[in-house]
């Protein structure tokens, strides 16, 4: 009877309408959790233990996500605020984005130039680095600069004076630009008092000085640097007043109309040379820049006041990356690591391999060679007929897009299906689909509306059994410079049950048909998402009938609603959760009767992680996928994404035993997440040794130096 009264109170209660809480109490800040991020990186440049040269990269790659952050996310946000070009009023949930946001970018730049100024320049020049300005220059330097100002700089600048005849020209996105106030009037007796420079494009960032005046040591100036020393000369017979160096960043998100574009390549050519040109987001100028010039170029460019940026040092700190590369001392980098390549692969018969087992490659740890061996042995063996590949990344230059080529050009039925929309590689992307329609092979763009970010490669071989189908499946890129310091699993597997689907998405994409029902495939935007909660839903099913349930996922982002609802239910349930979100999250972990049975945490160290894994124990089933898509509403209903099972139960263990459970050990680079969205480095306790997984996984697979 106690029974009954208990289950009728609970029904009870179930029957009254709860209040629903506010988004906010139930979701992070979107934009402060990916900023988030950009501290753990900063963290990184501050790190005495990370090398030094290494901590300068390392500030480089903050700068660079401050730059993506204005051009693609808070450009979005702005864009929103217009109809037709027009400005309409803000909404306050805009406005507060936008003053949230703001205001810690903010802190964040000033702290990069803090950590720049205060740490790593003097700690370079105690390592007789030298990056010396003006006034850090002895005579003999100050000549050498003059003279190469005098040769290699002034030829290539065009100083504008602005007047009716001569308008503010037009900036180029992230360029550096100097603005001068002259006194006096002009050649032809006017008072035009403002001029613009822009510096040559063509010109290097970074000037090493000859050897015999680098002191003890080797020594640099920045292009900015030389310029700043010299503009008084650009300007004969006229005062310079003041003058600043400036830079302006824009919408560089490309847009076309999918509806009405007859051909999305020839579209986005003509999009990628007005990319430069687009809604101008922020403004940096110097520190020390008069306050009426920044207002006035901040009255050219139409920008809020509270996106200028007064920065104490050059104004691009990206092209710092460019010292990087010409200082030789190894002591100051990251221990070479080449990737080890799988001994069951040295010298065998790739395709007899695959047929016998699965192969499974964990990157950077586990050489990427093997892939490109998979496509360059296909494009060569007679014995294949077709070969099928989707193509997101792949860079300028690329070993696997040339055997494409070489197969379409020997007659084997090549098809590739390129996403033209790759954010920053479209110029890349669209010259390849050009080579490879010359050499005949057959170019698909994918699904308008939808970015094709499916990470797969298919290859058709005739044998005496009839057509075999070999696959690739991965959670990263076809672009071999970023397999060498990305974190990315791939699945080279001959087995039916895997294989066969690869080829009916294919065959989707290609014909825009309705895809065949999957049975191992989860295929996004189709069933990607219903799977994934199902899954997650299951082990709630499992808890409450009090069997132990267990979620494990790895991913670049967590920001859906409709996965982190099901994730907090799991979690009211009983199922204990484990997530490693690199980047923005908008789960709460450790909400009393929300999220108590929730972790979060984001491991940043010397390689990105970039691995997408989502395990589900199921009863002892261990049921493991992998997948290109993270958990955000673009990748589960804007992209073509897929995600696989690992079936091999070996390979399972090894997924797990490389791509979970060492990240959940990790108190080297793992950062917790509290419920109100601040993260915290996690210490080992006690006298117990820091544990990287990174630096395991290194030494797991084996060192290989150079």
């Amino acid at each position: 009877m106690a029974k009954v009264k208990k289950m009728h109170k609970k029904a009870v209660a179930a029957a009254v309408p709860q209040p629903v809480p506010p988004k906010s109490a139930l979701f992070l800040n979107r934009e402060l959790s990916q900023l988030a991020f950009n501290r753990r990186v900063l963290a990184q440049a501050e790190n005495p233990a990370v090398p030094l040269l290494e901590r300068l990269k390392y500030l480089c790659i903050a700068s660079s996500n401050i730059d993506e952050l204005f051009e693609v996310r808070i450009a979005s946000l702005l864009a929103n605020n217009h109809i037709d070009g027009e400005k309409i009023e803000e909404t306050p949930a805009l406005s507060a984005a936008l003053e949230i946001a703001g205001a810690e970018c903010h802190q964040i730049v000033e702290r990069q130039y803090r950590v720049l100024n205060e740490s790593v320049l003097p700690q370079l020049a105690a390592q007789g680095i030298y990056l010396l300005r003006d006034q850090d220059r002895n005579e003999a330097q100050r000549a050498w600069v003059k003279s190469y100002f005098d040769r290699e700089v002034r030829p290539l600048l065009t100083p504008i004076g602005l007047d009716l005849a001569h308008p503010f020209p037009q900036v180029v996105n992230k360029s550096l630009n100097f603005i001068v106030e002259l006194s006096g009037k002009d050649a032809f007796g006017r008072g035009t008092a403002i001029a613009i420079v822009k510096a040559p494009r063509v010109l290097p960032r970074v000037i090493q000085l000859p050897p015999e005046l680098s002191k003890d040591g080797v020594a640099f100036c920045l292009l900015s640097s030389i310029i700043h020393a010299h503009i008084n000369d650009l300007f004969t017979g006229r005062e310079v007043l003041a003058y600043s160096q400036f830079r302006v960043t824009r919408n560089s998100d490309l847009w076309v109309d999918e509806e009405e574009v007859k051909n999305l390549r020839q579209a986005l050519q003509g999009e990628l040379q007005s990319r430069n040109f687009g809604v101008a987001v922020r403004l940096e100028v110097a520190k020390n820049c008069p306050p009426h010039l920044s207002r006035f170029l901040l009255e050219q460019f139409s920008i809020a006041e509270n996106r200028l940026y007064a920065v104490d040092g050059p104004v691009n700190l990206v092209r710092l990356s460019e010292l990087i590369d010409l200082v030789n001392k190894p002591e100051l980098r990251f221990t070479p690591y080449v990737p080890a390549y799988p001994p069951k692969l040295v010298n065998a018969d790739l395709f007899a391999t695959i047929r016998k087992h699965d192969v499974l490659l964990h990157h950077p740890f586990q050489s990427f060679q093997p892939v490109l061996e998979f496509v360059r042995d296909a494009s060569r063996d007679p014995a294949v007929v077709a070969i099928k590949q989707t193509i997101y990344r792949t860079g300028m230059n690329s070993d696997l897009m040339e055997s494409l080529i070489y197969a379409a050009q020997h007659g084997k039925e090549v098809t590739v299906i390129v996403e033209l929309m790759a954010r920053f590689d479209e110029e890349a992307n669209i010259n390849w689909a050009d080579r490879l329609e010359r050499a005949g092979a057959q170019v698909v763009y994918g699904v308008v509306g939808l970015k094709t970010h499916a990470k797969l490669a298919l290859v058709i071989r005739r044998e005496d059994s009839g057509f075999r189908y070999y696959a690739h499946l991965g959670t990263g890129n076809y672009h071999p410079s970023t397999t060498k310091f990305y974190t990315d699993f791939g699945l080279l597997t001959a087995n039916p049950a895997i294989a066969t689907e690869v080829n009916e998405v294919f065959i989707h994409l290609t014909s825009l048909t309705k895809p065949k029902k999957l049975d191992r495939l989860w295929l996004a935007p189709f069933s990607l998402q219903k799977e994934f909660i199902k899954a997650i839903g299951n082990e709630a099913r499992i808890a409450r009938a009090g069997r132990p349930a267990r979620i494990i996922a790895k991913m670049n982002a967590l920001l859906d609603e409709s996965v982190i609802r099901a994730l907090y239910a799991a979690s009211a349930d009983g199922v204990k959760i484990d997530l490693i979100v690199r980047g923005a999250c908008a789960l709460r972990p450790g909400v009393p009767g929300l999220s108590d049975n929730i972790r979060v945490r984001s491991i940043v160290g010397r390689f990105l992680e970039h691995s997408r894994i989502y395990y589900f124990r199921n009863d002892l089933a261990h049921d493991v996928y992998l997948s290109s898509a993270d958990w955000m509403n673009r990748n589960l209903f804007r992209r073509i994404e897929v995600a696989f099972p690992i079936l091999d139960p070996a390979l399972k263990k090894r997924v797990i035993n490389e791509g979970l459970n060492p990240y959940l050990k990790d108190t080297s680079n793992a950062w917790e997440l509290d419920a109100n969205g601040n993260y915290r480095l996690r210490r080992p306790r006690g006298k117990t040794a820091p544990f990287s997984a990174q630096s395991w996984l290194m030494q797991l697979h084996g060192n290989s130096m150079e």
